[in-house]
């Protein structure tokens, strides 16, 4: 099996298709590949769900963002009630080292995004930081606010 995290545990369906392994995507609600950076990913969106009350209806994975002429992916994007990205995470595999450049990554999602909160996590470590996008600046925070507090 995958990696032990550092989030909660939760039920993931997994199941071997055609050879490949496959977990149910919460938000997508189909059997996505299961890659190491998958893992991290639902066990992230479970931890928003279950642990810091956003809703699922308001969350988006793989949503293409174009940066500087480029369409990438934000790995995830919660939304206000009004719509708008509060929250941006960049999920990379466990084995991955986070770094600048990691953080870099999500900040250019976050460019066209505006949102208020960035998070990179490699499922062990995860960095949560509040964006004041007028200033180009942020704070760390020891840990992804609730979505009462912010949607």
């Amino acid at each position: 099996m995958y990696q032990a995290l550092n989030l909660p545990q939760y039920d993931a369906k997994i199941r071997l298709h055609q050879g490949q392994q496959q977990v149910f995507d919460i938000i997508r609600k189909k059997f996505v590949a299961l890659t190491p950076e998958e893992w991290v990913r639902q066990h992230f969106l479970n931890y928003l769900a279950a642990y810091r009350g956003y809703p699922l209806g308001l969350i988006n994975v793989e949503f293409p963002v174009l940066v500087s002429g480029v369409l990438q992916r934000a790995d995830i994007i919660a939304y206000s009630r009004n719509g708008l990205p509060v929250l941006v995470v960049e999920c990379k595999a466990p084995m991955v080292k986070l770094n600048s450049d990691t953080y870099s990554q999500a900040a250019r999602y976050n460019l066209m995004l505006k949102a208020k909160y960035l998070v990179v996590t490699n499922g062990i470590k995860h960095y949560c930081s509040k964006v004041d996008i007028l200033r180009s600046s942020f704070e760390a925070l020891p840990e992804v606010p609730m979505f009462s507090q912010i949607g």
